[in-house]
Parts: structure tokens; C-alpha cells; sequence
């Protein structure tokens, strides 16, 4: 049994709908907390709605934020207990989207992923196993999960691009070279890299401006 996400929505500016960018938050946020993204982004994606769900699980080390699973060393929770989190929230996930594109009425290469932190996690492990590739994902400040068994697990290959910064201290910037590997060793033909220097855990304005370009490219605008 899935559980409904709750979301916030921007509708497209030019009140035309051509693409949907859905943006997943990091641990211990909501939906609020990208959603803001959408007034700079909407300038040059017009025709986009952007759509911002909560995590499903109220978040142990935030609690006034939510979570897609749990991370043990920051809640004391068991690797057993993460594992069966994410793969419940990746159900929850994969309902979500298969749902705003029937919705929609979208195609799913109309539809981009903007992940950040765990948020990021979660569009990288759900967007390669999906039936139909996705326009593309933008993977700000996380890691690709579990690399070594995307090998086996890849079902569509979109574009990619990973943004991260260089001074972070809350997921470290090596999983940036470490998540290209691992989707370059799965067939993966377009993955994209920008360091923010001098960028902590966050998005700074030339990783949103790499991720708005690359976002015009995949959208088709």
C-alpha cells in the first residue's frame, strides 16, 4: 500500500502547459523548502508546472520536517530500518509521478527530476528503474546509492546532471565523481558534472544556473 504524498504546486507562468518539474527535498525538509526555486526557474521555463511533494515520514532528527527514509547515523536508526524506508518511499515515489503524469497528461519525457540531498538519492534510484525514461534529473549535494547493483537493476538511461559543492560537509564531494562512475558503469551516455567552489551543502547561483540550462535542453525550450 502506497502512501499519497502531499504537494505544492507553481503552475506554468505562460499558463501553458508543455513540462512538469517535480522537486524532491532533502531530510529533515518539506516541500517548501525548493519550491522557491520555481519563481527564478519559471523566467525561462514558461511553460512548466513545478510541483513539490513532502517526503512521507515525519522526520526523527527534524522534527517539524519529513524524510524519505531514515539515516542511522544521524537518528540512531538500523540499516535495516533505512533500507525498508527508502524502499517503501521509492513506491510512494514512483505512484506520485505515474499519477501527475496521467494528471497531467504528460508524457514521461516531459517530466524532470530536482533532487538535493536525499532528495537526490531518492531521484536517482527511482528515475533509472522506471519503464520510460524520464526527461532528465538534477542531482544537487547527494549520491548515487548502491551503484554496484544499478548494473543489474537499469531499466532507462536519461541525462544527468550532478551539482555539488566543494566545501560540503554534510554529504562529501567525492559522491559527485563517485555518482558519475557509477551511472557512466550502468551505459549511462549523458552525465554532466559542476562543482560550486567555495559551496557548502547547497545551491548556489551558478549550480542553478547550470541546472537551468540543462533543464532548457531536456524540456525542449
Amino acid at each position: 500500500m502506497t502512501r499519497v504524498l502531499k504537494s505544492k504546486r507553481i503552475a506554468p507562468k505562460s499558463g501553458e502547459l508543455r513540462s512538469v518539474v517535480v522537486f524532491l527535498h532533502g531530510y529533515g525538509a518539506n516541500g517548501d523548502d525548493l519550491l522557491g526555486l520555481a519563481e527564478p526557474l519559471a523566467e525561462h521555463l514558461p511553460d512548466t508546472l513545478f510541483v513539490s511533494p513532502d517526503a512521507p515520514e515525519n522526520c526523527a532528527g527534524s522534527p517539524m520536517g519529513y524524510q524519505w527514509f531514515p539515516i542511522p547515523w544521524i537518528d540512531g536508526s538500523s540499516e535495516e530500518e533505512s533500507k525498508k524506508g527508502m524502499l517503501s518511499a521509492v513506491d510512494d515515489l514512483n505512484a506520485f509521478l505515474d499519477a501527475l503524469i496521467v494528471d497531467e497528461d504528460i508524457l514521461p519525457e516531459q517530466l524532470a527530476l530536482f533532487g538535493f540531498s536525499q532528495g537526490t538519492m531518492m531521484a536517482l534510484h527511482v528515475a533509472p528503474r522506471r519503464e520510460d525514461p524520464v526527461a532528465g534529473v538534477v542531482a544537487i549535494s547527494g549520491r548515487l546509492l548502491e551503484p554496484e547493483i544499478l548494473v543489474d537493476e537499469v531499466v532507462s538511461r536519461m541525462p544527468v546532471m550532478f551539482v555539488h559543492g566543494d566545501q560540503d560537509e554534510v554529504v562529501p564531494p567525492q559522491s559527485m565523481p563517485e555518482g558519475v562512475e557509477g551511472l557512466q558503469a550502468a551505459g549511462f551516455k549523458d552525465v554532466y558534472a559542476h562543482i560550486q567552489k567555495g559551496t557548502g551543502h547547497g545551491i548556489a547561483p551558478d549550480g542553478l544556473g547550470v541546472s537551468l540550462a540543462f533543464l532548457r535542453d531536456q524540456l525542449g525550450f
